[in-house]
């Protein structure tokens, strides 16, 4: 079977590897351009791109997919698949209807559930408990296509998005070869989704962070580890953002309610009143220009007045 892979971060990665482990045809990667990263801002290869160097491949990273050049070189190499993962560009007619087999995306929630550009940092906030993988033929829409493939996955108490992602990327590496293989062998029957189910995960935005301290303490604790690594939960303390690195919602023994965004010390613990008469501990946070430290670092190093003020 002959593909094109169109993939940037690391999350595609697993796939990419698989692919080439498993012999596929690989024709051409389709990743985005270098990026400026780094304390020199100089430009750096995507994750998919390193990879794609380091096996030889031929890569191609156009400026827009809907250049007439960029459409005239791939429809030279008449693949069988175009195989999508986390590629975050809207295809074109003519490339959705250029493979043999069609467009295969490869992505990370069960569908119709969290469509979007951030499907796996919307599950955590929104308190899901299982999310999963899914293999789906693109169409014209926002990932609306018919379903291929499903795997589920359960989300752990602890995950964050960078662990959840890991371990969702071995699991869709694995869904989209034995997608592939379905499709090549005509042994999978796609399925129209059940579009009045569908929610939406999108982009997130760096005012996304911002903690709403009337938010319960279950709902903030989601939030700090649906937002790690980007944009992060923050907050502000005497007029510097404090970053959420770690947190939990607690029962404690105060006495009386704490006023939601309330900052007191407890006992060595760093606790915040939330919404609902509800109580978040902080385990790990990081005030501005200063390293990422634990609660009893933090308050060693603050000398908390009781109580103080959490928010703009």
């Amino acid at each position: 079977m002959n593909l094109i892979f169109c993939g940037t971060p690391q999350f595609a990665v697993p796939t990419l590897q698989a692919l080439i482990r498993e012999g596929f045809a690989i024709q051409l990667v389709v990743t985005n351009r270098d990026e400026p990263s780094g304390r020199g801002y100089e430009p750096r290869p995507s994750p998919v791109k390193r990879l794609a160097e380091e096996r030889g491949l031929v890569i191609l990273h156009p400026a827009r997919l809907r250049d007439r050049w960029t459409q005239v070189f791939l429809s030279g190499f008449q693949p069988d698949v175009i195989a999508v993962v986390a590629y975050g560009h809207i295809f074109p007619p003519w490339m959705i209807d250029l493979p043999r087999l069609g467009c295969v995306n490869l992505h990370a929630s069960l569908l119709p559930k969290y469509r979007g550009a951030a499907p796996i940092p919307w599950a955590i906030i929104r308190g899901e408990r299982i999310t999963g993988v899914s293999t789906m033929k693109m169409d014209a829409g926002l990932d609306t296509g018919d379903v291929l493939l499903q795997r589920e996955i359960e989300i752990a108490d602890e995950d964050t998005t960078e662990t959840l992602s890991e371990r969702m990327s071995a699991l869709g590496a694995e869904l989209l070869v034995d997608t592939l293989r379905g499709l090549d062998r005509a042994e999978i029957r796609p399925h129209p989704q059940e579009h009045g189910l569908a929610t939406l995960a999108p982009r997130l935005k760096k005012e996304d962070g911002q903690i709403d301290w009337s938010l319960t303490a279950d709902e903030v604790a989601r939030r700090v580890r649906g937002l790690r690594p980007w944009p992060g939960a923050y907050t502000r303390f005497r007029g510097k953002t404090l970053q959420l690195w770690s947190a939990t919602a607690v029962e404690v023994g105060t006495s009386g309610a704490m006023e939601s965004g309330a900052l007191v010390a407890e006992g060595g613990r760093l606790l915040v009143g939330c919404g609902h008469s509800t109580v978040l501990e902080i385990r790990e946070a990081q005030l501005a220009d200063r390293k990422r430290m634990s609660a009893r670092d933090f308050l060693n190093g603050v000398r908390l007045a009781a109580p103080e003020k959490l928010g703009p």
